[in-house]
């Protein structure tokens, strides 16, 4: 097993920094990783700070820092420290700017400026508070895209997932004995995607939800004849209704909703495509 340290640097909330160390990490295997995360760092002491926290514990540096003089600080003090700084963004900026011939704005946390993306994300948050497992059917022809699915097939997490995204997603529960709701049969305007798994990944999460709530008994809930049974009666009603399935074993939920979003934008006829507006929508540096 290596064991290293990592340290993250960020002049925003560090959620970009974050999530591209763990796809990095992830890549290599044995592998312990000890993080010291430091955000919102935007001034000469607190990069002071970062270069003593650096010393003690030296090891990989992956910033991201939209000022010239706090990346010169630190980069200074990398070298001099003999450990590797990476500016995780720079690379993408660069490009970005040199092929639009415009310079980046060079503010931290551009993204979280309250902007008509950040309140459809809101919204979308919203429309999946008051359409979690089969709620407000009334009005679930507003939605985006719709997931059905058999109880734990992670449709709630997915949906919130995509809400992030500013997608409104909905989702009905699939229970034994029950026909689908007339209301989700109708349904026009939203993808419906059904959501499936094997009937042993199932009964294993099953089994670890009832453990959680101190029921440890077996009942039909987890019974392997009985879940094969309803994890078919599922996969028979998508295919009779034409629906798209997406098998979620062992599949992330960023993995689930990529997959989901190849859907949407099929219905629509294109790609997936996210409007990024200078001066609007996106920010140009800084980090997440």
């Amino acid at each position: 097993m290596k064991r290293f340290h990592l340290h993250l640097v960020s002049d925003a909330t560090g959620e970009t920094i974050n999530s591209i160390a763990r796809a990095a990490v992830s890549q290599f295997e044995n592998t312990e990783v000890i993080e010291h995360f430091w955000s919102l760092v935007r001034g000469r002491q607190q990069i002071e700070t970062v270069l003593a926290a650096i010393e003690t514990n030296p090891g990989v540096v992956l910033f991201t820092l939209v000022s010239p003089e706090l990346r010169d600080i630190l980069e200074i003090g990398c070298r001099r420290l003999k450990v590797p700084a990476v500016p995780v963004l720079e690379p993408v900026i660069d490009a970005l700017s040199a092929y639009l011939g415009i310079e980046s704005h060079g503010e931290p946390g551009r993204q979280h400026a309250l902007d008509g993306e950040y309140f459809d994300r809101i919204d979308a948050m919203h429309f999946v508070l008051a359409h979690d497992d089969g709620q407000s059917l009334h009005n679930l022809e507003a939605a985006d895209v719709v997931l059905l699915g058999v109880s734990r097939t992670s449709k709630t997490p997915t949906c919130f997932y995509l809400a992030n995204r500013g997608i409104k997603a909905g989702n009905v529960p699939l229970v034994p004995g029950s026909p689908v709701a007339p209301e989700v049969e109708g349904l026009d305007k939203p993808v419906v995607i059904g959501l499936t798994t094997t009937p042993e990944r199932l009964i294993e999460v099953r089994r670890n939800r009832l453990r959680s709530m101190n029921h440890d008994q077996e009942t039909d809930y987890v019974d392997l004849a009985m879940v094969r049974e309803e994890v078919l009666a599922a996969r028979r009603l998508f295919a009779k209704h034409g629906w798209p399935i997406i098998d979620v074993t062992r599949r992330s939920i960023e993995e689930v909703a990529a997959e989901i979003l190849q859907h949407i934008a099929h219905r629509h006829g294109g790609e997936v495509v996210s409007s990024l507006r200078v001066g609007g929508r996106s920010d140009s540096g800084g980090d997440a």
